[in-house]
């Protein structure tokens, strides 16, 4: 018994009740006409799509921070990155490759100053990013009206200016890192490589971080602001990194979702992605205050594991879509309790 309690402390019941829900899903899918390798492969690919905007709640996290909020402004510097990329009519590797080099830049760009921001609503940066980042969309939405994009792909045909809701970037560089290196496992189940190699390497990129000398002066900032205060270290620098890097982290993560996805989604897409990001760190045991690479990978698991199973089982067996109402009640549920409790799923 003192096991179980030990267990379900660590664990925490967020975690166990969606893991055993998932395990229901995945034992009832072949009863219901659903294959099961086709499911873990929907479940992989949405894990390789989301894992890295995820990642990027860590190191506004481990800063103190909070949680990330607002998301959209990396989202929205990869989204330039990307349109930037179709521009010019780069393909494969090196018009990814400009995507990310332009995103990341226009990311630390605005990373700094929503870092700048925060800096000066210490204890409301929650409440204040969330703002900051529906607005930042709602900006953007006039910006991609006037600014002068012109290639006929990204363009609104009919006037020839503005661009499109959707862009396709079929022509371009579709499923360049899903196709690298890919393992095809079944017929219906293929390993894509290329984005899980690449959330490896990010995630060994923060992990290195959160080693080295800034990276111990940010946690200890977000640990315990006084003590760091007094050991010398500037705790403004330190959150505004912190915000830059999340913002960076956050415009290749968007990046990776669209070369996945066939199309950039333009407009108020970003807001879309907030909400689920946070979720999916909480799901995996973050907090408020505290994040581990362990909590990205076990929380995009989990998230995209129940949105990915629930629509295709439970719309088999009863013919009903319930799959929004399980997202909202898993995603707002998470944040709801998380913030409550102070101490993220646990």
């Amino acid at each position: 018994m003192v096991a179980i309690n030990k267990f379900i402390k660590n664990f925490g019941w967020p975690r166990i009740i969606i893991g055993l829900l998932l395990l229901v899903l995945f034992i009832a899918a072949p009863f219901v006409g659903v294959r099961v390798d086709t499911s873990i492969n929907d479940v992989i690919v949405r894990f390789g799509m989301n894992s890295i905007m995820v990642l990027s709640m860590v190191p506004m996290i481990q800063s103190g921070c909070g949680l990330n909020f607002g998301i959209p402004l990396g989202l929205i510097a990869g989204m330039l990155g990307a349109v930037i990329s179709l521009e010019f009519n780069l393909t494969g590797f090196a018009g990814i490759a400009v995507a990310f080099v332009v995103g990341i830049f226009f990311a630390a760009i605005f990373g700094f100053f929503y870092g700048a921001l925060l800096n000066r609503v210490k204890g409301d940066e929650m409440i204040i990013a969330t703002y900051v980042g529906f607005s930042f969309v709602f900006l953007m939405n006039i910006m991609w009206i006037v600014l002068p994009f012109r290639n006929p792909a990204s363009v609104q045909g009919f006037k020839g200016e503005g661009l499109r809701t959707t862009i396709s970037v079929k022509d371009y560089w579709i499923h360049v890192l899903n196709d690298f290196g890919k393992i095809k496992v079944t017929e219906h189940f293929t390993v894509p490589t290329g984005m899980i190699l690449l959330f490896a390497v990010m995630a060994l990129f923060v992990w290195i971080f959160f080693k080295t000398k800034t990276g111990t002066a940010m946690t200890a900032v977000g640990s315990n602001p006084e003590y760091a205060r007094a050991s010398g270290i500037n705790i403004n620098k330190m959150r505004i990194i912190s915000v830059m890097l999340s913002t960076m982290i956050a415009s290749v993560g968007m990046i990776v979702y669209e070369q996945s996805f066939g199309f950039i989604q333009m407009y108020n897409a970003p807001q879309a992605f907030a909400f689920p990001s946070v979720a999916a760190i909480l799901l995996g045991g973050a907090s408020v205050n505290k994040a581990t690479i362990p909590n990205v990978i076990i929380g995009t698991l989990l998230f995209q594991g129940i949105l990915t199973m629930t629509p295709s089982v439970v719309n088999s067996a009863i013919n009903i879509d319930i799959s929004e109402v399980i997202r909202i009640i898993v995603t707002n549920g998470l944040i709801v309790y998380a913030l409550t409790r102070g101490k993220g799923g646990k």
